[in-house]
C-alpha cells in the first residue's frame, strides 16, 4: 500500500510559503500605503516651489562714494547676489567636492551617498555623516527650519529637492545655493563672505581661500575669526578631498595647505563716515520704509569723498588730542589687574579686533614698566615707550605715569614688523564736529559728528545747537554792505552801552582793549565786538535776522543785539552751508548728501536737484569774500595762511570758552569746525578760542583735502589791500596791525612726529599796513570822547 506523507508535507510547505508570501505582501502594502500616506500628509504641508519664481532674497543696501567706492551698507542679511557665470571654477570645485560630488548626475537625492552615510552611521552608532545634497540644503534653507532634525523635516526636504530639480536647471540651483547659504558673521552667500573675509570679490579668490569658504558651509563653529585652528584644519580637509577626486594636483594641495588663512577682514562697520551714513539711513527709512532699506537692496550714490572724509576723521581726532595734551596729563587709567578683570596674557581689547594702522588712536595694555621705559601691547604689536614719547606730560619717567595692567591710549606713529612706535595719549574730554561742502554743487563731501560713533551716536554736526560766537558777525556785515556800507567806512571801537530787550547792554572786546577809530574791514578781521554791535544797531537787528534767514539759517533767532556776537544757537551744517554764499557769488545751493537712489536692479527712484537760492548781490558776496580773506591775512584767522592758497573764514568763541568755531572756505570747498564739551557748563579753558582750538583742525583738513589740487583764486574778487591804495581814511589803528589772535601761539592739531613739529613753526608775521596816511574825515558820527 502506497503511503502519502510526502505529498502532505509538500502541500503543507506550499501553504507555509504562501502564508509567508502573503504576509510579506501585506507588510509591503502596509509600508507602501503608510509611506504614501506620509508623503501625502507631508506633501500637503509643503510650500509651493513655484513661489521661487517670485522669490527675492534679502540683499544689502549699499552706499557709494562720489568715486564709486562702497562706504556703507544696511542689511538684516548681508548678501550680494551672484550669477552662475560669476562663480569661478575653483570655488565651484571646492563646494561640489565637499558638499555634493554627484550634483550633476542626481535628481535631488543621491541614493548612493544616502546608503553610504547610513552604513557609516550604523558603524559609528550615531549620526556621524549627513547625506543632504546641495539641492536638499537649498530646499531646507529656503523653506524649512534646518535646526529641526526630525524625520518629518527630512522627508519634506527630500520632496522639495525633487520638485526643485524638476523645475530648475543645475546652473540655476547652484547659483541660488551660492547666494543663500549662511557663512558666519552675518554673511549670506559667497560674494558677501569673500568680500568680508578677504576684501575681494569671488572672481579673485585663490585656491586656499575658496577652500576656506567651502569649509564654512558646515557652520559658524568653523569661523576663521573665532575658531582659527578649526577653520584651518577644515580648509585643509577640503583641499585633500579636491586632490582625491582629481580637481587639483598633489603639488597644488601641498602648496595651498602650507599657506596661512590670509584673512583681510573688511567688516561692514560703516567706519569711514558713520555719522554721514547714519544720516542717510534715517532719510532712507523715512522715505522708503525700513523693510525696503534693510531687505530690498537699494543702491545709494552719495556725495561723500573718501579722501576728504579720511582727512576730516584724522584732523578731528588729532585736534582733540592736541587740545588734551595742552591741558596736561590726568592719569587715573583703568587697570585690568587691580579689578581682577583679566590677565596680561589673555586680555583682548575691542580696538584689537580690527586692523591697526599708522595714525590710529588705540588702547594699549601696559605689560612692563621701569624707570626708563614701558612696554605696551597693542593687539599683535609691542611698543617700547621712551621719554620722548610722553614728553608732553612733563614727566621724566614712565613709572610716574603708568603701572603694569593699565589701559592707556596711544597714537600709532609707525609700524615695522611686530613692533609699533607709539606716543602716549589719553581719552579726550571735549567733542568736535566738522562738515565740508563742495561750493559749486552744494554736495556734502565729509561729515564728522564726534570723536567716536561707537561711544556716542549723537551727531554734533546736525543735531547739536550751539552758540556760534563771533562767526555770526558775517550776517551783520553782509546786511551792512547791502545797505551801502563799505569796508573802508569807519566806526569807533570804544566803551559803549545801549538798550537791548529793555535792558542796558555793554559789549566787551575779547582783549578788553579798544582800538579807537577803525575801518569795518579792520573790525571784522580783528573780530572786534563793540564795532560789530554798533554796526548791527545801525543796520537794524531785524534786518540782520532777515539776512541770516536768507543765508539758510532756520534755527530760532531773537532780534536782540547780543545775537550779533553769537548769542544764538545754530547747528554746524546750516552755519557752514551759509558761508558757501561768499565763494558762490551770492547764491546758496541746498546742502545734500545723495546724488541718486536706485533699486537693486537699477531702476531710478530719485535724483538730486538741489534748490538754488539768490541770497545777496554778487558785489556784496565778493566784498564779503575779500573781507573774510583779510581775517586770514592779518586777522584772527592768520594761522590759516599756512594753507598756502586763497582762503577766507571767520573764527568764533563764546563766553567762558564753552564753544570754539572756525568756518572757512577756498574757491572749491567750505568747511566748518566746532569744538566744545557736550555739557555746556564745562569750559574749554582760556585761551581756547576758535583760532586756537578749531582753526588748526580746519587747516589740517584743508591741507589733506586739497593736496594735489590746483591753486585757484576767487573769481572777480578784488583784494582790499589793492583797493586801500585808492582810499584814504582817518583811523587810529591801521587795518593790518596785530590782532588779538596774532599774539597767541598757533597750536598744532597733529601729534609730534619725526618731522618738524608744528610747535616749531612760527606764526606768520602780519602784513605791513597798506592803509595810506589818514587825511579824510571819518564817516562815523560817534563822539571819540565816549
Amino acid at each position: 500500500m502506497v503511503t502519502l506523507p510526502p505529498i502532505t508535507l509538500r502541500l503543507r510547505g506550499r501553504k507555509v510559503v504562501g502564508r509567508v508570501a502573503f504576509g510579506l505582501l501585506l507588510l509591503a502594502a502596509i509600508a507602501i500605503g503608510g509611506t504614501a500616506g506620509l508623503l501625502f500628509v507631508y506633501s500637503n504641508d509643503l510650500p509651493q516651489i513655484r513661489a521661487l519664481e517670485d522669490f527675492t532674497p534679502n540683499v544689502v543696501t549699499e552706499l557709494y562714494a562720489d568715486d564709486g567706492q562702497i562706504v556703507g551698507s544696511f542689511a538684516l542679511q548681508r548678501r550680494i547676489l551672484l550669477t552662475y557665470e560669476q562663480i569661478p571654477p575653483v570655488l565651484k570645485d571646492a563646494i561640489l567636492t565637499t558638499e555634493d560630488q554627484h550634483f550633476d548626475e542626481h535628481w535631488g537625492v543621491d541614493f548612493t551617498r544616502v546608503a553610504g552615510a547610513a552604513w557609516r552611521n550604523v558603524l559609528a552608532h550615531r549620526v556621524a555623516e549627513g547625506a543632504s545634497t546641495l539641492t536638499m540644503q537649498l530646499a531646507g534653507t529656503l523653506f524649512l527650519d534646518r535646526a529641526d532634525r526630525s524625520m518629518r523635516r527630512k522627508i519634506q526636504e527630500t520632496l522639495l529637492a525633487i520638485q526643485i530639480e524638476r523645475r530648475y536647471t543645475k546652473q540655476q540651483i547652484f547659483a541660488m545655493y551660492c547666494n543663500q547659504i549662511y557663512l558666519s558673521h552675518g554673511n549670506y552667500g559667497f560674494e558677501a563672505a569673500s568680500e568680508y573675509y578677504f576684501g575681494e570679490p569671488v572672481g579673485k579668490l585663490t585656491l586656499p581661500q575658496a577652500a576656506l569658504l567651502a569649509g564654512l558651509i558646515r557652520g559658524p563653529s568653523y569661523s576663521p575669526i573665532l575658531h582659527a585652528p578649526k577653520a584651518l584644519a577644515r580648509r585643509n580637509v577640503v583641499l585633500d578631498r579636491m586632490y582625491r577626486v582629481g580637481k587639483i594636483s598633489q603639488e597644488q594641495m601641498r602648496l595651498a595647505s602650507a599657506q596661512p588663512m590670509g584673512l583681510h577682514v573688511e567688516a561692514p562697520r560703516n567706519t569711514l563716515a558713520p555719522y554721514f551714513v547714519e544720516e542717510i539711513r534715517k532719510y532712507l527709512e523715512s522715505t522708503y520704509g525700513t523693510d525696503t532699506v534693510h531687505e530690498r537692496g537699494l543702491r545709494v550714490y552719495t556725495t561723500l569723498n573718501v579722501e576728504m572724509q579720511r582727512a576730516a576723521n584724522q584732523s578731528i581726532r588729532d585736534g582733540l588730542h592736541a587740545y588734551d595734551r595742552r591741558h596736561g596729563w590726568r592719569g587715573n587709567l583703568d587697570n585690568i589687574l587691580s579689578d581682577h578683570r583679566d590677565t596680561l596674557e589673555s586680555y583682548e581689547d575691542d580696538d584689537w579686533r580690527w586692523p591697526i594702522n599708522k595714525g590710529d588712536y588705540v588702547t594699549g595694555l601696559v605689560t612692563a614698566v621701569d624707570p626708563k621705559a614701558a612696554t605696551i601691547k597693542v593687539g599683535p604689536y609691542h611698543a617700547l615707550l621712551a621719554p620722548q614719547d610722553f614728553a608732553w606730560t612733563g614727566r621724566h619717567s614712565p613709572a610716574e605715569l603708568l603701572k603694569v595692567g593699565d589701559l592707556a591710549q596711544v597714537y600709532i606713529m609707525d609700524i615695522s614688523g611686530t613692533t609699533a612706535h607709539v606716543q602716549l595719549q589719553q581719552s579726550v574730554g571735549p567733542q568736535a564736529a566738522m562738515v565740508a561742502i563742495d561750493n559749486p554743487t552744494g554736495e556734502i563731501k565729509a561729515m564728522v559728528g564726534g570723536y567716536s560713533f561707537e561711544e556716542s551716536k549723537f551727531n554734533r554736526a546736525t543735531q547739536a545747537q550751539r552758540q556760534v560766537g563771533s562767526s555770526f558777525k558775517v550776517y551783520a556785515y553782509s546786511a551792512a554792505l547791502e545797505q551801502g556800507f563799505t569796508p573802508f567806512d569807519t566806526i569807533l571801537d570804544a566803551p559803549f552801552t545801549t538798550m537791548s530787550g529793555g535792558q542796558p547792554y555793554s559789549p566787551h572786546n575779547y582783549d578788553e582793549k579798544f582800538e579807537g577809530m577803525i575801518t569795518l574791514r579792520r573790525a571784522l578781521a580783528g573780530s572786534r565786538n563793540v564795532p560789530a554791535v554798533k554796526l548791527a544797531e545801525k543796520v537794524g537787528m531785524t534786518n540782520v535776522i532777515q539776512m541770516a534767514r536768507r543765508f539758510g539759517i532756520t534755527s530760532p533767532l531773537q532780534p536782540y543785539l547780543p545775537v550779533t556776537l553769537g548769542a544764538a544757537d545754530l547747528n554746524l551744517l546750516e552755519h557752514t552751508s551759509a558761508f558757501t554764499v561768499f565763494p558762490d557769488d551770492g547764491i546758496r545751493i541746498d546742502p545734500h548728501m545723495i546724488r541718486r537712489v536706485t533699486t537693486y536692479d537699477g531702476a531710478l527712484l530719485e535724483q538730486a536737484h538741489p534748490a538754488i537760492h539768490d541770497v545777496v548781490e554778487p558785489d556784496v558776496a565778493r566784498t564779503m569774500t575779500s573781507m573774510l580773506e583779510d581775517v586770514v591775512k592779518f586777522g584772527t584767522g592768520m594761522s590759516a595762511r599756512a594753507l598756502g592758497r586763497p582762503a577766507g573764514g571767520k573764527t568764533g568763541t563764546t563766553n567762558d570758552f564753552t564753544d570754539a568755531w572756525f568756518i572757512g572756505f577756498t574757491p572749491q570747498v567750505t568747511a566748518g569746525v566746532w569744538m566744545g564739551y557736550d555739557d555746556r557748563s564745562v569750559s574749554l579753558g582760556k585761551p581756547e578760542t576758535g583760532a586756537i582750538a578749531a582753526l588748526p583742525i580746519w587747516l589740517q583738513f584743508m591741507q589733506g583735502a586739497l593736496a594735489g589740487k590746483p591753486v585757484e583764486d576767487f573769481q572777480n574778487v578784488v583784494p582790499l589791500e589793492r583797493l586801500a591804495l585808492t582810499r584814504v581814511v582817518k583811523v587810529d589803528t591801521p587795518d593790518s596791525a596785530p590782532t588779538e589772535a596774532s599774539e597767541e601761539p598757533a597750536h598744532p592739531a597733529t601729534p609730534p612726529s619725526d618731522t618738524v613739529p608744528l610747535e616749531a613753526i612760527p606764526a606768520p608775521k602780519p602784513l605791513p599796513s597798506q592803509t595810506p596816511v589818514p587825511r579824510q574825515t571819518p564817516i562815523s558820527t560817534e563822539d571819540p570822547r565816549r
